[in-house]
């Protein structure tokens, strides 16, 4: 009784795959079948090298040759090294800006380790304990601010904990 009702299941799927095939060969739809190829007739159109110009500005764009373009290049190059060469003599000292975002539970140490990061302090266990000998690790608030790299460690420290 069991191979037969396998047969007989078999035997079904057998008679719809071929009721659904020959459907699908014997549609003769304007449908085009997937396989089919369709071709486009695409024209070119030529516009002059004004017009494209043109069509450029109106939509913004700043048109220049090569030559201009090369120009303007050597003549920003040539103003910049004009402004570096009287620099020469005294170098220029970068200052680094640096926020500071304190939030509820963070500690001295994770402030700390933020002024690492900027390389602002050597080290934030450190930096804690300068914190805990000056009886300030209950004066942090949560904020926003902001060092930097000209500020003495006690200026910084002044500034975050408030």
């Amino acid at each position: 009784m069991r191979i037969n009702l396998l047969s007989s299941f078999a035997a079904g799927i057998l008679i719809s795959t071929t009721i659904c095939g020959a459907v699908y060969f014997a549609d003769n739809s304007d449908n085009p079948k997937a396989s089919a190829k369709t071709s486009e007739n695409r024209t070119t159109v030529k516009i002059s090298e004004k017009e494209m110009k043109n069509k450029l500005e109106t939509k913004g764009y700043v048109i220049q040759t090569k030559a201009e373009y090369d120009k303007i290049i050597n003549d920003a190059k040539a103003s910049v090294e004009k402004q570096a060469s009287p620099d020469d003599n005294n170098p220029a000292k970068t200052v680094t800006k640096v926020i500071v975002n304190v939030s509820d539970g963070m500690t001295s140490i994770d402030v700390g380790k933020t002024l690492v990061q900027a390389n602002l302090v050597q080290d934030a266990f450190a930096f804690s304990k300068d914190i805990e000998q000056k009886g300030l690790e209950n004066k942090l608030r949560p904020g926003v601010y902001v060092v930097d790299s000209e500020m003495t460690l006690d200026q910084v420290i002044s500034t975050i904990f408030k």
